[in-house]
């Protein structure tokens, strides 16, 4: 099975994707941390390439091209990025979502712990800047996919599975999505190209 995570800001995403790969035993992808990659090796914010990308696609298909490849050549893994579903149809798709507000509150106070792990935009030294920082974000995205795409990937139809992480802790929302997959994967046939690398 191929596991595709989307999510808005703050949602615990990451997190969430890492749990999951680490208790199935499948290979994570991190999308979002290839074009972090892209924006520091060009010397920019995540933000600045992604307002790049609304008018040069590059930015974005360099990395849409890699994990439709990913869906075409390998199975049993599990890849974070709001363009997964998208270019890994056969996919169990996953909505991570949040309210705003509280996704913004997330984001800062692990800009505090880690300051030198994130890069999506100058200027987040406060929850309200964090919080229209991840509106700007959300509009580019919103923009440049159906630009490229004809696809609102903030619409919820696109997805088997919605979590609103907003008022569960993080033991509590994983304990929600892992009930979800395993409940999926039972249901699952097993052949050769769908054998899990790992018994949960």
């Amino acid at each position: 099975m191929i596991i595709t995570i989307s999510g808005k800001p703050g949602s615990g995403k990451s997190t969430l994707a890492k749990m999951l790969a680490e208790k199935l035993g499948y290979k994570r992808y991190y999308m979002g941390g290839m074009r972090r990659e892209m924006a520091r090796q060009r010397g920019i914010t995540l933000q600045q390439l992604n307002t790049l990308g609304e008018t040069e696609a590059w930015t974005d298909k360099e990395v849409d091209e890699f994990q439709k490849h990913l869906g075409e050549t390998e199975d049993n893994f599990v890849v974070e990025g709001r363009t997964s579903f998208l270019f890994i149809p056969r996919s169990l798709k996953v909505f991570i979502d949040v309210e705003p507000a509280v996704g913004a509150e997330r984001v800062f106070h692990d800009l505090q712990k880690n300051p030198s792990e994130r890069n999506e935009d100058s200027g987040l030294t406060s929850v309200a800047a964090v919080l229209e920082s991840h509106v700007r974000r959300i509009a580019s995205d919103t923009k440049r996919y159906e630009n490229y795409y004809h696809t609102n990937i903030y619409d919820l139809s696109h997805y088997e599975y919605v979590l609103d992480t907003t008022h569960l802790n993080i033991r509590q929302c994983f304990d929600e999505l892992y009930a979800f997959i395993i409940k999926r994967l039972k249901n699952t046939p097993t052949d050769d190209s769908q054998k899990k690398s790992k018994k949960p």
